[in-house]
């Protein structure tokens, strides 16, 4: 079967023996224990990071739940994964690998910049102890030591949707595992898995959730790991809370026809605003020069719906059109069915370090469904008010 079947039936295989057509909610934060000494073997299993299934209960709602076990399954199945695990957040779930990788002694990390800032943030801190190498993409092999647990990518990369060849990143790993952020793609556009990959990292909260209610992260990855991550999970209390399993696990029936129709507005803005006077790039896979390695067709299905702006009136222009939209909403986040535009290096990547701060020029839109020529309207009009603002400060209006 292929991904557009796996999003509307992928961890809902039970149901018609159940008797139901949609998945039953379970919210209970605990469970009966009818035998102590299986009770106890049960915590045991599960705190270890075992499965539901191999324990006589499920003990308590932070060490197992149904409905999270069903989106694990389901995103496992279109990422072409083993496994996955599901945490509270996005950085719930990058947090989890990290002190994985410490409580194992390779606390090194190998990262690729640029990542979405809260991934930069807490690997340039240390506060989770681990140590972090900035390297380029042709430079990870020469950054690896024999304390490297992982290796970070982001592709295609927030915020200037920066694209990098997978298969050519784990080569250079060789035996370190390669994690790589597939948010902004979505395993509709790109299954890491398929280029090597050993963890692909979701913040749910975008495209998986799409409508912009709800927090949510995701690990696809193999038994070995899950188990891994599953402990960390427990011991911290990062489960996903399992109403928001039960969205996101919904939010997949309609992820390849929400991307696919994003995308196709994304790439008729994207060719109107470089057209544009006021804009100095568009920063976007689909346009000439920006996939230098041919990696759309090959690794990347499509260029997504996600896009960014080089202002050519610096930050000042920067900051006065992002302002100026009334249709698409100055906002953070990214992924949901409506429109969304930020200014990076003021918001979601402020804490990042002076050398990779994204221009403050720069703008991140992520396209929604609406009628892309309402989105194109707006865009019109707050160029517009921008234009008209900047003569009337220059005296000549």
């Amino acid at each position: 079967m292929r991904a557009d079947t796996f999003a509307v039936h992928a961890g809902r295989e039970d149901l018609v023996a159940l008797g139901v057509h949609v998945p039953p909610i379970d919210l209970s934060s605990t469970y009966p224990i009818t035998d102590l000494d299986a009770g106890g073997a049960a915590y045991e299993t599960l705190a270890m990071g075992g499965r539901g299934e191999d324990a006589a209960t499920l003990v308590y709602q932070r060490l197992w739940n149904p409905n999270v076990d069903r989106l694990e399954r389901a995103l496992a199945r279109l990422e072409g994964t083993e496994e996955a695990v599901a945490f509270a957040s996005g950085m719930a779930a990058l947090t989890a690998t990290l002190i994985s990788c410490v409580a194992a002694g390779t606390p090194h990390i190998v990262a690729v910049r640029p990542l979405y800032g809260g991934s930069d943030h807490v690997l340039a801190t240390g506060l989770l102890g681990t140590e972090v190498t900035w390297a380029t993409p042709t430079t990870i092999g020469d950054a690896i030591t024999d304390r490297t647990g992982l290796v970070l990518v982001e592709t295609p990369a927030n915020p200037t949707l920066d694209l990098v060849d997978i298969a050519a990143v784990v080569a250079q790993a060789g035996r370190v595992p390669v994690m790589v952020d597939n948010t902004f793609a979505t395993p509709i556009l790109q299954q890491p898995r398929r280029q090597g990959a050993t963890l692909v990292l979701h913040s749910a909260t975008k495209f998986i959730g799409g409508h912009g209610d709800l927090l949510g992260g995701l690990v696809a990855a193999s038994p070995e790991w899950a188990v891994r991550l599953r402990q960390v999970r427990a011991l911290t209390g990062a489960l996903l809370y399992p109403l928001a399993a039960y969205d996101l696990h919904r939010g997949l029936q309609t992820l390849p026809v929400r991307v696919r129709a994003q995308q196709d507005n994304a790439i008729a803005l994207a060719g109107w605003l470089a057209e544009h006077p006021a804009v100095e790039k568009v920063h976007y896979p689909g346009m000439p020069g920006a996939d230098p390695a041919g990696l759309l067709g090959r690794q990347l299905a499509g260029p997504g719906a996600v896009l960014a702006v080089a202002m050519r009136g610096g930050f000042d222009a920067a900051a006065d059109l992002v302002q100026r939209t009334r249709l698409v909403t100055h906002a953070v986040s990214l992924g949901g069915v409506d429109s969304l535009i930020q200014h990076p290096a003021s918001l979601t990547h402020r804490p990042v370090a002076a050398e990779a701060k994204p221009h403050p020029n720069v703008l991140r839109i992520s396209v929604g469904l609406e009628d892309v020529r309402d989105i194109i309207a707006d865009f019109d009009q707050a160029f517009a008010a921008v234009a008209e603002r900047e003569l009337v400060g220059a005296g000549r209006l």
